[in-house]
């Protein structure tokens, strides 16, 4: 494998190919945050406007779903939130809610596929998968700002050019990066760029036309559907099934299982929750 070494994050270079309406627009880029989310929700609480972007090059107290530690070192990978502000037309607000983090994780496979060639997958509901590697995972926050304007911020970490021997411990052989595909480093300014192009063109089809064709590619490009998971609801409890579906508002459809060869029941809609993917 090559050098990780890639180009540092620069604003000039992210715009130079940005060719976006409103995301982007106002970007904040920092050597160092805790958060990016929590940067982004300070700034949307504040009045910034739609589109508004915050990067930082590393993180000192990233996170993902359920407040879980996210490795974010300097130098190799993306970290960056984005506030938005606009609502649906055809679509109710909570839909539109849990639409935005599935759309978010199929922007991000297209842009990753445009820029590096690579092919990513999905684990519902919006973590993303190389080789069955987690290198990327998208965590939204949503709020009111004094006027009471609706605001939601999505947060986006993705491993570009981190080595492998890089990983901590607790995360070697789990989680990956796109330089291990690759096998040269990418540039994350132009990452980065077709990443918010991308995100822009899905959030303005789910506002205006709503998740039909989402659905379907998020259907195509999911990994969860079709294998025997295990989900973990609230208060610890479990439900082990078969996982066949994505429904109109994003739920994950588990039809349950006494035994993995055995399903019975009608499907469950899971709406939050972990779900692990089972061997067969």
């Amino acid at each position: 494998m090559t050098s990780s070494a890639s180009l540092p994050l620069a604003a000039d270079d992210i715009r130079s190919t940005l060719a976006t309406t409103y995301l982007g627009r106002h970007l904040h880029l920092h050597r160092e945050l805790p958060s990016t989310n929590d940067a982004a929700m300070a700034l949307a609480q504040s009045g910034a406007e739609h589109g508004t972007v915050v990067v930082a090059d590393r993180q000192t107290a990233g996170r993902g779903r359920r407040a879980r530690e996210w490795f974010s070192p300097g130098g190799v990978n993306l970290y960056c939130s984005v506030v938005i502000r606009s609502e649906p037309l055809h679509l109710s607000f909570s839909d539109w809610l849990s639409w935005i983090p599935l759309a978010s994780a199929l922007a991000i496979t297209e842009a990753v596929r445009t820029t590096a060639g690579v092919r990513l997958f999905l684990k519902w509901p919006n973590d993303l998968l190389c080789h069955e590697k987690k290198i990327g995972g998208i965590l939204c926050e949503n709020g009111m700002d004094p006027s009471k304007r609706p605001f939601v911020v999505i947060g986006i970490g993705l491993n570009v050019n981190v080595p492998p021997a890089a990983f901590p411990p607790e995360l070697a052989g789990i989680a990956g990066s796109l330089i291990e595909d690759t096998q040269r480093p990418i540039d994350r300014n132009r990452l980065l760029s077709q990443l918010l192009i991308d995100l822009e063109q899905v959030l303005d089809e789910l506002g205006a036309e709503g998740p039909r064709r989402l659905r379907h590619a998020y259907t195509q490009a999911c990994a969860t559907l079709g294998k025997r998971v295990r989900v973990i609801l609230a208060q610890s409890r479990e439900l082990l099934g078969l996982a066949e579906g994505i429904g109109p508002d994003g739920a994950l459809l588990v039809r349950p299982s006494s035994a993995f060869d055995d399903t019975h029941g009608d499907a469950v809609e899971i709406r939050a929750a972990d779900v692990m993917h089972l061997r067969e």
